[in-house]
């Protein structure tokens, strides 16, 4: 346990009393794009722990499902960076073909599926091995990737193309195309696996599928109050296990939108830093991480107040946000 991290465990004992348990502490890491770096962050003091330098335009990143790397979409190096989240230093690149945007993990912890957005690919990468397994042609300039909870299916939204591609992972074959609003940028499926969440940022709109008849089955509008409607951007698209909340980040609006996941109504407009780009829950799902990237902080959130509670200053232009249990 670092010195902060026991402050903050002695603190909240004598506040409670030696019989409650304090919150638990995850690792933040937020990837800067113009900065070249992660910025970690512990999410229980909210404080900055370092910053780590990494690739060019680190974009996408994720937690490997051990926990043990944080997998990095450094989009101009054309490589995916593994670092050790012991070490915090690179320890791998993955060939990850050129422009790596997005990427997701398979349930089972390998392999990778990472979209390409200058080839029109997505590439699949086993890794443990480092070999690419596939590269599956989808439509023009894919980033968002979904995976669906059983494994079976892995989704890219094409950005040009205007399409969500549904993929069998086992023979890698596109089985549906499904078109969405313009500019599709992020594709979330439901804990459940019965549904999957498409943001679309030109079009100003979510897309919720049925993932088995992959049929739209609504599509959500947002109008936020004093904001022209120009400015209402969807990119990063979180729900709550329990399927009863969603939040959605809507870029240059400086808000995120809280929605209930059952009715599709838009509850709220939470107000953050300029340009929200991505979000992501703690493993607890009591705090969300939104990123700014035009003001260079992260905004907290608390899920069930539905409050922001804390700006935590960043590197330049963050944008990818995941989350350690360690």
């Amino acid at each position: 346990m670092t010195a902060s991290r026991l402050a903050a465990f002695l603190i909240a004992a004598a506040g409670l009393g030696w019989g409650a348990v304090p919150a638990h502490a995850y690792t933040v890491y937020v990837s800067n794009e113009k900065g070249n770096s992660l910025t970690v962050i512990d999410s229980e003091t909210l404080q900055v722990l370092t910053t780590i330098p990494v690739g060019q335009r680190p974009r996408g990143i994720m937690l490997s499902k051990d926990d043990k790397t944080v997998l990095i979409c450094a989009s101009d190096s054309n490589t995916v960076q593994v670092l050790d989240v012991g070490t915090r230093q690179i320890v791998a690149e993955l060939p990850s073909g050129p422009d790596p945007e997005l990427l997701n993990i398979h349930p089972s912890g390998s392999p990778i599926y990472v979209a390409n957005e200058d080839d029109n690919l997505l590439t699949v990468i086993d890794l443990n091995t480092k070999a690419v397994l596939a590269e599956v042609e989808v439509g023009v300039e894919p980033e968002g990737v979904g995976v669906s909870p059983d494994g079976s299916t892995v989704v890219v939204t094409s950005e040009t193309t205007n399409m969500a591609h549904f993929i069998d992972t086992e023979t890698y074959e596109i089985t549906d195309n499904v078109l969405v609003g313009t500019r599709p940028r992020f594709a979330e499926f439901t804990a459940d696996g019965e549904q999957l969440w498409v943001s679309s940022e030109v079009a100003g709109t979510v897309s919720v599928i049925d993932a088995k008849t992959r049929e739209i089955i609504k599509v959500i509008d947002f109008e936020v109050p004093g904001v022209q409607q120009i400015y209402i951007q969807p990119v990063g698209v979180r729900v709550t296990k329990d399927g009863t909340k969603a939040f959605v980040a809507l870029g240059p609006a400086n808000r995120v939108a809280v929605i209930d996941a059952k009715t599709f109504e838009v509850e709220d407009y939470l107000l953050v830093g300029k340009r929200v780009w991505q979000l992501a829950f703690t493993p607890d799902q009591k705090l969300l991480f939104a990123t700014n990237g035009n003001s260079n902080d992260v905004s907290v959130i608390d899920v069930a107040r539905q409050k922001v509670t804390k700006s935590i200053p960043t590197g330049t232009a963050p944008w990818g946000v995941t989350i350690s249990r360690q």
